[in-house]
């Protein structure tokens, strides 16, 4: 018979590590969004010498990776001098990290509609703003959904990550709780239920969107 040492205690602590992961990738996809449309838009519309800078910075952290990226700024805090703490660096880090692949998401889906049709939208007498607004970003949002629901899935399973500077997520608390009973395989069963859990629900969003999209074309 199954027997184990896993206790409701356990269980509320890992579901408290499940709070923080959310509260990191809540604060990192928000960050990371606002910057990725803004810079996706500013690449998107801007001659090669100002897009160029960006796409460099936007490389680097793309390219370097994300464990690194933390542990940099976990240290440079104190070389710097800023107080604070490793939740809103950790939130930091992957708000860049977001950002610099959202604005891709972003700027592939601005490219992504037809020049004849702002054309078309502009000889109909509509400003510049009101062609960003009523024809492109509909547009764009539609191409760009799922890389986005894909992204965020993706920095909530990163956020594991931050347990190397010290924030007490879903995966650091079971690694805490089967350090102590010795039951990898229980808990670790447990800790992937609650990421499927806080998962699907996103998951699903996107698609229930883009059917309805696709019901009212």
């Amino acid at each position: 018979m199954f027997e184990t040492s896993f206790s409701l205690n356990d269980l509320m602590f890992m579901l408290k590590g499940a709070g923080i992961t959310l509260a990191l990738t809540f604060w990192a996809v928000l960050g990371g969004t606002l910057l990725g449309v803004v810079f996706g838009v500013i690449r998107a519309i801007s001659p090669w010498w100002v897009n160029l800078p960006i796409g460099i910075v936007l490389d680097i952290f793309r390219s370097i990776p994300l464990l690194i990226q933390l542990v940099l700024a976990n240290s440079f805090k104190t070389i710097i001098g800023v107080r604070w703490d490793s939740f809103t660096i950790g939130c930091i880090v992957l708000a860049l990290y977001c950002c610099s692949y959202c604005t891709e998401i972003v700027r592939s889906g601005f490219l992504a509609v037809p020049a004849t049709t702002r054309r078309a939208a502009r000889s109909l007498g509509m400003s510049w703003t009101q062609d960003l607004t009523a024809i492109v970003f509909p547009i764009a949002l539609r191409v760009g959904l799922p890389s986005w629901i894909g992204l965020t899935l993706g920095v909530m399973k990163d956020t594991a990550m931050v347990w190397w500077i010290g924030v007490v997520e879903l995966l650091r608390s079971s690694q805490v709780i089967v350090t102590r009973i010795q039951e990898p395989l229980f808990v670790l069963s447990i800790a992937g239920l609650i990421y499927f859990l806080m998962s699907f629900p996103i998951a699903r969003l996107g698609a229930r969107l883009e059917k309805r999209w696709r019901e009212n074309d």
